[in-house]
């Protein structure tokens, strides 16, 4: 195994020599590298596809140089501000907000199809009651293609969509049962009178025996919280969707392959990482013996809910929930030592040079389980939370794949094994 220096030329104009380059609305360009192995015998090498488009899509735009996210243009800052959970899932998957008429069809189907079969509801009782909510919801989720048959044709537009909307209106339940059945609580079911995350919160909390009022100011930093979680790109979660629509899975089996995904600690369970950091630095006066060892090689401690693998700059998303978390915790009367610390942690940080070098900002992660906390969830349950956000987006990539026609993802490798060899029997 080497290395040897091969001359690559990239050009706008398609020749023998020459490898096209694709220009998108935002963001950088892409060498065009789909001929490369059959016009040259060489494949492109990029561990973690750090530098590789792998498909075209229109949903969402990330510039981590300058901390910008937009959903189909909009950027997120506004979205939180003035939009809701459901419209930006409708915004996501068909591209543009809907009109009032089209909002209440979409709030009517999604009320429709929130209610999980109750063999489905069956199937808690199979696990332990104190696996993890991911856990339950992988095997849930996967187990719904086997009652919904009717939403398995995925070349029909209709059925596509119609299994989207499932998707996003049985998550808030699977998610809830998922808690419910851990303390065992009976599930409470959707109440159509709620919004969205208001109805998440009532099944999540409430007791089946009683009724349960849901604060409106947590409802909407909730709802909130989805949507600056609903899409992100390009990421680990979204692209195993894509790689497994590819293949003509059917989305039950996909969803449950992005939440597998997202259930790692380095993508969907980093809030909860931050957390357990900050209960760990303990108290204020601990957060320079903390940031000396950060900068320490030689030392494995990190500082969790620092930097980006795209975000170089501050994370829009950030500010959003660091302002939630202060308003909830007013608003509930609490003070939370934790989020003391992670102001006074973030305070220190930037105006230290070997963060500012590194261009290590805070990320969403860094102030989103204070906020799930201060809500009364549990920390096993912040990327089931995430889970549900990101199903609006999962779907939206889903249906776009669809519209592809190059087929099954294959990727390639870089070969390091052994050569060719021969058996010979063993004496």
């Amino acid at each position: 195994m080497g290395t040897k220096n091969v001359n690559a030329i990239i050009s706008e104009e398609q020749n023998d020599n020459s490898l096209p380059v694709l220009d998108g609305t935002l963001g950088p360009s892409a060498v065009d590298i789909q001929t490369l192995y059959s016009r040259n015998g060489l494949l492109a090498y990029d561990p973690g596809f750090r530098s590789t488009a792998s498909c075209k899509s229109s949903i969402t735009f990330v510039d981590g140089d300058k901390g910008i996210l937009l959903y189909r243009g909009y950027p997120i800052e506004e979205l939180a501000e003035h939009s809701e959970f459901i419209e930006v899932a409708y915004l996501l998957m068909h591209g543009e907000l809907p009109s009032p008429g089209q909002r209440k069809q979409f709030d009517e189907a999604i009320g429709y199809y929130n209610l999980l079969h109750e063999q489905v509801l069956s199937f808690y009782r199979g696990f332990r009651r104190d696996a993890h909510p991911m856990a339950i919801m992988v095997g849930v989720v996967g187990a719904l293609s086997a009652f919904y048959h009717d939403v398995m044709n995925i070349r029909d537009a209709n059925d596509r969509e119609l299994a989207a909307i499932r998707l996003i209106g049985k998550m808030p339940m699977i998610a809830a049962a998922s808690y419910t059945y851990s303390v065992g609580r009976p599930q409470r079911y959707p109440n159509n009178k709620y919004d969205y995350a208001s109805n998440f919160l009532q099944m999540m909390f409430g007791a089946p025996n009683r009724e349960h009022i849901v604060d409106p100011v947590l409802a909407r930093a909730l709802d909130i919280i989805l949507i600056l979680h609903a899409d992100h790109e390009q990421n680990a979660s979204t692209s195993t969707v894509r790689l497994a629509a590819s293949s003509g899975a059917n989305p039950f089996a996909c969803i449950a392959a992005g939440i597998a995904s997202l259930w790692g600690p380095a993508h969907g369970g980093a809030n909860e990482a931050v957390l357990k950091m900050l209960m760990e630095i303990g108290t204020v006066e601990n957060i320079s013996k903390v940031i000396e060892r950060a900068k320490n090689k030689s030392d494995s401690f990190r500082l969790m809910g620092f930097g980006h693998r795209i975000y170089k700059n501050f994370d829009p998303r950030s500010l959003v929930i660091q302002k939630q978390a202060k308003k909830v915790l007013a608003h509930l009367g609490k003070e939370d030592p934790l989020l003391e610390i992670a102001m006074r942690l973030e305070e220190i940080a930037l105006k230290d040079e070997y963060f500012i070098e590194r261009k290590l900002y805070p990320n969403v992660d860094f102030y989103s389980g204070i906020l799930l906390r201060a809500m009364g969830f549990p920390m096993n349950m912040f990327t089931a939370v995430f889970a549900l956000a990101r199903t609006a987006g999962w779907v939206s990539h889903w249906l776009e794949l669809q519209g592809e026609s190059h087929g099954i993802d294959r990727p390639r490798q870089l070969y390091v094994g052994k050569t060719l060899r021969h058996y010979t029997a063993r004496k």
